[in-house]
């Protein structure tokens, strides 16, 4: 066995090419090799990696969220998620998801600042019929009473798909498009909402489709607790009063809490929601659809992108 794997070369190589320095490549690695201690953070896990990664994040940074403890770099959840600004989701309606793992010509492109709305990661680049793997999710596995399955998130395109599957064997396979698809469509039956994640620090790009619940994921947690990690989809939810007969099933299926049910009808809180898009499915009657919500940015539409 070489005492350097291909992938880490590879993941070393392209964040070359991407124009990253040595410690922002760095801070992928741990963020690639260690996923489940580095996620695991987030759930007050791991202390000591905390002490490891601290002096990557302030030298790669500029600021400092962290000061040392008894037991590690003990501080509140919003502070210690402060390096996030770096790491985000774009809650995506399970069409487009799908449309993603079932690209059949190549994209490379920076996305607008009107979808994605951060500085420094928003590039989509995938090869034709990119390379997928699934994997545990990092932060499932690392909370207390995981949902399940584990296997909920999809890592799309080298070399971060290679890298994960070369790196966590037992956490993860590979599959096809159509294997994806399903995976996609049973989280979204159980209610989860499906997330295209970006990171500076993986050639500040695209990476992963992850089907999140507010119980287990980190970067929720995170967006309650003040770090904006996480941005809407483009869309609001829309309830046809007329045709709504308030049974609360959407209140039950909403992750970020932003129905509820007045008059026997059900009400969208504007300012929570993310267009996800899972009440929709949840609905009974149909009474709720998606429209169009500028002032909440604009959607990835795959179908323009390709």
């Amino acid at each position: 066995m070489p005492l350097i794997k291909q992938s880490t070369k590879d993941f070393w190589r392209k964040g070359r090419e991407s124009g990253l320095g040595f410690w922002q490549i760095l801070h992928g690695y741990v963020y690639g090799r260690w996923a489940y201690h580095y996620i695991g953070m987030a759930h007050d896990k791991h202390k000591w990696l905390q002490i490891l990664v601290a002096p990557i994040l302030l030298l790669y940074n500029r600021h400092a969220p962290f000061r040392p403890g008894k037991k590690g770099y003990d501080v509140p959840l919003d502070k210690r998620l402060t390096f996030a600004d770096t790491y985000h989701g774009k809650a995506v309606p399970l069409e487009e998801a799908i449309k993603l793992v079932h690209l059949d010509r190549p994209v490379d492109t920076e996305l607008p600042e009107q979808v994605v709305p951060y500085s420094r990661a928003r590039r989509l680049v995938l090869e034709s019929k990119a390379r997928i793997v699934v994997m545990d999710c990092p932060c499932r596995t690392t909370a207390k009473n995981p949902c399940l399955p584990l296997d909920v998130c999809l890592i799309i395109g080298d070399p971060m798909a290679s890298f994960v599957l070369e790196h966590h064997p037992d956490k993860s396979r590979e599959i096809d498009a159509n294997e994806a698809e399903s995976i996609l469509k049973a989280c979204n039956a159980r209610g989860n909402v499906t997330h295209a994640f970006f990171k500076d620090v993986i050639m500040g790009r695209f990476y992963a489709l992850c089907n999140c619940c507010s119980c287990c994921c980190g970067a929720m947690k995170a967006q309650r607790a003040g770090c904006t990690m996480l941005c809407s989809s483009g869309y609001l939810a829309a309830v046809d009063e007329e045709t709504c007969v308030g049974c609360g099933q959407c209140v039950q299926y909403c992750q970020f809490k932003a129905i509820t049910i007045r008059e026997r009808t059900a009400v969208i809180r504007e300012n929570r929601c993310m267009g996800c898009g899972v009440c929709v499915s949840k609905c009974p009657k149909d009474a709720l659809s998606l429209n169009l919500a500028p002032e909440k940015g604009a959607p990835l539409k795959v179908d323009e992108l390709a």
